[in-house]
């Protein structure tokens, strides 16, 4: 292991959590906005349900680790909806058992630890135009937004019947003018501009959580002492311009995930 002991954010989910590292993803941000505050944990696996999630939760969460995640951020649910289809081979999980599987996973993570903080993301919803481009007819027919809505509503509902936190990524990515172009890559993954909604919803979760200790960036100690170069050496080596601009960079960067 490696010290000092930082606390620990796992994104678990699918294909929409393997691949927030690319593409100036959602998880790269997160990573980024916690560092040396926080370890963010990647646990993400290309194609799978939470039926998949269900055979692995030991595995990946076991309930005798030394150390417990502080916060665990679940997305499954957009190959769940995947509908049955002659033409193509189907993941798809019935609604009820969906919404069992995630139901069990909530119950094991929350008896991880007392400070195990849990995060549910929803389906979002799909450019189905994009996906017929990209993958084919009929990946488009079985990825479908009406179905992707119908998952996004019952994991809502859920995460209201068992207070957990939730983000209602159906209606986030929404909101966005050109939404269907802009916050996807091919149509199902998210491009940099929908990670940054997922960013920024997850800052507001972790803002107005009531949770001691708070989890937002703000409320972490930094790891050991920062250094700062002396202004006074600054202006050795570059002109007041430069200083000003990298001084603007720094706190637009910080400020950006306020």
């Amino acid at each position: 292991m490696v010290g000092p002991i930082r606390p620990q954010f796992v994104l678990f989910g699918s294909s929409i959590v393997q691949l927030s590292y690319s593409d100036e993803g959602w998880g790269a941000i997160l990573a980024d906005v916690y560092a040396r505050k926080a370890d963010v944990l990647l646990r993400g696996y290309n194609g799978w349900t939470s039926r998949h999630a269900l055979q692995v939760l030991d595995q990946v969460f076991p309930k005798d680790a030394a150390v417990q995640p502080s916060l665990v951020i679940v997305y499954f649910g957009g190959n769940d909806s995947t509908r049955s289809h002659p033409s193509a081979v189907s993941p798809q999980v019935p609604l009820p058992e969906y919404v069992e599987n995630m139901r069990n996973i909530a119950i094991h993570l929350k008896s991880l630890s007392e400070k195990t903080r849990i995060i549910f993301l929803s389906a979002p919803p799909v450019n189905g135009a994009k996906i017929r481009e990209v993958y084919s007819d009929a990946m488009a027919k079985v990825r479908t937004n009406e179905s992707c809505q119908q998952y996004s509503e019952a994991c809502l509902e859920l995460c209201r019947e068992m207070d957990i936190k939730a983000i209602d990524l159906w209606a986030a990515i929404q909101k966005k003018d050109g939404w269907a172009t802009a916050c996807f890559t091919d149509g199902i993954h998210f491009s940099a501009e929908g990670s940054k909604i997922v960013v920024k919803e997850i800052m507001k979760v972790l803002r107005e959580a009531d949770w001691e200790p708070s989890l937002h960036w703000k409320s972490l100690p930094i790891e050991f002492e920062q250094v700062f170069v002396p202004e006074a050496e600054l202006r050795e080596i570059l002109d007041e311009k430069t200083i000003l601009k990298l001084s603007e960079a720094n706190f637009q960067r910080q400020m950006k995930w306020e």
